[in-house]
């Protein structure tokens, strides 16, 4: 095995290599790197003499560390190599570029990259995301940790396995792994949201297509408005429509507001005819008003139905709502006549009937309240979400303790949304 020890390619970038008389060929400038059963491996050396660069195949490499790199190639027999954008080069392609570290949940750069040998291959372990790594670049590692220590401080290692890692660039998917792109998604959406706002917004579009719609639809909710805006706008209404559609409608007509009339319009016909109705409805309202607030997902059911049929058919309709505090009892003209707790469902007499424990000392807000309204009411009676009726006492939705939580809390971009 040629390779010998533990080796980053800082250490061994501009160092000469040797052919099998000991005459130098050219110095290092790259490595190509393809595809391997479960690590990157090295295919290629890039070298370059004068100007020009020649290939050495890694077969054909005796010696491979540190301190020598030699070939059983001779000087003369080198071939000619012309570096093009199809390969994937180490240094040109992965140092220095902007990584996903799926364990962190964070965007790292690359600083270095680790080397090791493996059934007679060089592989690609690690990345260098710390100090060390740019240290190590620079020639100071060894002295910088002596002079750290000082004062009494260590040079902690930042290395992240392979493993654990997920390239942005999309040029890197040639070597990105299914074990990665998986733990992307199973990353928080607000986590996944905060790494597609840290990069670029080729590498977010990259990261963001990458995910499955459910997962999709979740972080695009933690996007800020203007990227939101900017995802949106550059897909085709088909899978924008698809995407919206998986969306608590509240968000999506918070969403679609901020769009161009024409695109909104556009995505609203390929949605369903139930949910483009849902969100038109809200879209009607002002955003800093109840009715701007609040999402019509709800649970409502007639008072007659019983505590077994009600648990029943909720075990069904909840699948579809985002959050379920409340079951609300509504006639058949969607009047609200009381409502009721989870806990106060599960643990009534299954044979009674929902009127028969519900609430009708009911706290309401309607549509036009303003937010500040429904924040003091939600504070005052202690509750988690609150149902907006209109001046029939028709329920038209509820706002959640969580949509007054984000309004309260200062947002970083104010919406405007546009009324249809």
């Amino acid at each position: 095995m040629p390779i010998f020890g533990e080796l980053f390619i800082s250490e061994i970038l501009k160092k000469p290599v040797l052919d099998i008389r000991g005459e130098e060929i050219g110095l290092l400038r790259d490595l190509v790197v393809i595809k391997g059963e479960t690590l990157p491996i090295v295919k290629d050396l890039i070298v370059g003499r004068k100007k020009k660069t020649y290939q050495i195949p890694w077969e054909t490499m005796s010696i491979f560390n540190r301190r020598i790199m030699a070939t059983t190639l001779v000087k003369d027999e080198a071939p000619e190599h012309e570096v093009t954008d199809e390969e994937l080069l180490a240094v040109r392609d992965i140092l220095d570029k902007q990584i996903v570290d799926a364990t962190g949940a964070k965007v790292v750069r690359v600083n270095d990259i680790k080397l090791e040998g493996y059934e007679g291959k060089a592989v690609l372990v690690a990345v260098d995301a710390g100090m060390r790594g740019i240290l190590r670049r620079l020639g100071f590692e060894k002295k910088g940790g002596e002079l750290l220590r000082l004062f009494k401080v260590e040079l902690p290692q930042n290395l992240i396995g392979w493993n654990y890692i997920q390239p942005l660039e999309p040029k890197l998917k040639t070597i990105s792994l299914i074990v990665p792109r998986q733990m992307v998604s199973e990353l928080h959406p607000a986590d996944i949201a905060e790494i597609i706002s840290s990069v670029s917004r080729d590498e977010g579009a990259s990261l963001f297509n990458d995910l499955d719609l459910e997962t999709a639809a979740e972080t695009l909710s933690e996007l800020e408005p203007e990227v939101q805006t900017k995802i949106i706008e550059e897909m085709d209404e088909e899978k924008a429509s698809d995407l919206i559609e998986e969306m608590p409608p509240d968000e999506a007509a918070d969403l679609l507001g901020d769009l161009p009339a024409e695109k909104m319009k556009a995505i609203l016909e390929k949605m369903t005819r139930e949910d483009a109705e849902d969100i038109q409805e809200l879209l009607e309202h002002e955003e800093d008003s109840a009715g701007g607030l609040m999402t019509n997902d709800f649970v409502a059911y007639p008072p007659e139905m019983t505590i077994a049929d009600a648990i029943s058919r909720f075990r069904d309709d909840a699948t579809e709502i985002e959050a379920v505090y409340y079951i609300y009892v509504t006639d058949p003209d969607e009047r609200l006549l009381g409502v009721l707790s989870l806990k106060e469902l599960l643990l009534a007499d299954p044979s009674v009937r929902l009127e028969d424990i519900m609430v009708t000392n009911i706290k309401a807000v309607q549509p036009d309240d303003d937010e500040s309204v429904v924040a003091a009411a939600i504070s005052k009676y202690n509750l988690v979400a609150i149902p907006v009726l209109d001046d029939e006492g028709v329920l038209l939705g509820i706002v959640t303790v969580d949509d007054i939580i984000d309004r309260i809390l200062p947002p970083k971009a104010k919406r405007k949304r546009k009324k249809v």
